[in-house]
């Protein structure tokens, strides 16, 4: 049953979309109400990347993914090959509104265990790196429909007032991968001598992965009320080239976007330096597990204080809480910066070979180096959450995220592919890590002007630019009893 009204809706979270009638909607009672609940999907949505994306973080957070050389790591990461991410994501959105969400998981979820299986695979015959380079370029274009999905649902349920916390729901649950990831790997590994670790932890990992496919429950969102009664709304074109332009019209419509591609081009950039030149160049297997799960259990907070304390504080215009989002992260990019700059003086990759002496754990100098790793997690997490959320706060229109979501994935794969590149060639660390330092600077920078002119205080219907397009193909109206 629905009802025409005003801006305000009952319910939690009432900052409304759009200015002008909107549609009211009953939500479900019962355990139906708590399945199509918008909180209990992104929460499934949450799970699938735990135990996706997740595991495969553990792995990759170990530095050189568990194994001795980092060169053939990054030779082999799917970030490194450059048009197995960066084209799958750049039409990723195409594919979302034409296949829907849970396919896109469905079929994305595939190429994890696959990468896994790879690493497992060299583990037993040395040899066998191209099977890992394959393996990462079939996950490159696994992984941007899973993140293509993923930011969709994840900014288009909650309300308004609710993105900040939704984006820490999920990143809170996603990164529960990597910490049980982590402490797999730190256990099966404690009094292992050697510097890479055992086939039990690629095997268990890869098991998790698996398990994965009994439990992808995401539903479409046209059955999604959101707790302020508005319905869930997703758009589908009518064929791929109506998809295909919508990038463009997404552009012309929404050009401030652009603002944000350097701050999507660094996302990821940092796992290198911070992965494989830092974790994995300076400590040894079972010291590099135990920073890794502190890295991702730091961003379980780190997402869930800026976004449900900071994004999404009650009592500041929407306006105010971005920029006070904008300026912490800013504070923590250069407080970190500095902070490594130290450590990185101190040693070059000449000077720390492969069968070096690593940091343990029971050194007297360790306690600094894994504080870094704990407060480049909290970053981290509130770099992504705060993307997310800026994203979010310019449409509430899944179409419109999914663009806005390929765009994202696509200039972070490009980053991430050229440092990885750029790993694999032994470029220098200190070089590596300037350019990290400049990037991540240069994002903040970039992103500031379109927090200042494009973010309003509420999303209104003319932000809503692909759901406003002529001769589109709607879903049917579906009754909620």
């Amino acid at each position: 049953m629905s009802v025409t009204g005003e801006e305000k809706a009952h319910g939690s979270g009432s900052e409304t979309s759009s200015i002008g009638h909107v549609a009211i909607y009953e939500r479900p009672r019962g355990w139906r109400g708590i399945y199509y609940h918008p909180a209990t999907q992104v929460c499934l949505v949450g799970f699938v990347c735990f135990m996706c994306p997740g595991m495969f973080n553990a792995l990759t957070g170990l530095g050189a993914g568990g194994q001795v050389d980092a060169t053939t790591t990054a030779n082999a990461n799917p970030l490194s090959i450059l048009p197995s991410p960066f084209l799958p994501s750049f039409l990723g959105h195409s594919v979302h509104n034409v296949l829907g969400p849970k396919r896109c998981l469905l079929l994305g979820t595939w190429g994890y265990s696959l990468l896994i299986g790879s690493y497992l695979a060299t583990n037993i015959h040395p040899g066998a790196g191209d099977f890992v380079v394959v393996a990462g370029a079939i996950l490159g274009a696994c992984a941007a429909l899973v993140w293509t999905a993923q930011g969709s649902l994840m900014m288009a349920y909650p309300t308004e007032a609710q993105k900040g916390t939704f984006i820490g729901y999920f990143w809170a649950i996603f990164n529960v991968g990597g910490v049980v990831g982590s402490a797999v790997a730190f256990g099966s590994n404690f009094n292992s001598e050697a510097n890479k670790v055992g086939n039990a932890t690629y095997v268990s990992s890869s098991v998790m992965v698996m398990k994965i496919f009994d439990h992808i429950a995401e539903d479409y969102p046209y059955k999604m009320i959101r707790t302020d009664g508005t319905r869930v709304t997703p758009i589908r074109y009518p064929s791929w080239k109506t998809e295909f332009i919508s990038l463009f019209v997404a552009l012309k419509t929404d050009p401030w976007i652009v603002l944000l591609f350097p701050m999507f081009f660094a996302s990821n950039y940092f796992y290198t330096w911070q992965f494989n030149d830092y974790n994995g160049a300076l400590f040894n297997i079972r010291t590099r597990g135990l920073n890794n799960f502190v890295y991702w259990t730091a961003q379980i907070f780190g997402s869930f204080f800026i976004g449900h304390f900071v994004l999404d504080l009650r009592r500041f215009r929407r306006r105010v809480r971005a920029f006070l989002g904008w300026t912490i992260v800013v504070v923590f990019v250069f407080a970190v910066n500095v902070w490594s700059y130290y450590y990185q003086l101190t040693y070059t990759r000449a000077s720390d070979p492969p069968t070096a002496v690593k940091i343990d754990i029971h050194d007297s100098s360790y306690p600094p180096y894994v504080w870094l790793m704990i407060f480049y997690g909290l970053l981290d997490s509130m770099w992504q959450t705060t993307a997310y959320w800026l994203m979010g706060a310019m449409s509430n229109d899944p179409a419109k995220l999914a663009v806005f979501t390929g765009f994202y994935k696509c200039f972070q794969s490009a980053g991430s592919a050229v440092v990885w590149r750029l790993d694999a060639v032994q470029k220098p660390y200190m070089d590596i890590f300037i350019s990290t330092w400049v990037l991540t600077a240069a994002g903040m920078i970039f992103a500031f002007p379109l927090v200042y002119v494009r973010l309003k205080d509420h999303t209104e219907m003319d932000d809503e630019a692909l759901l406003a397009r002529p001769n589109v193909g709607r879903l049917p109206e579906v009754s909620q009893k």
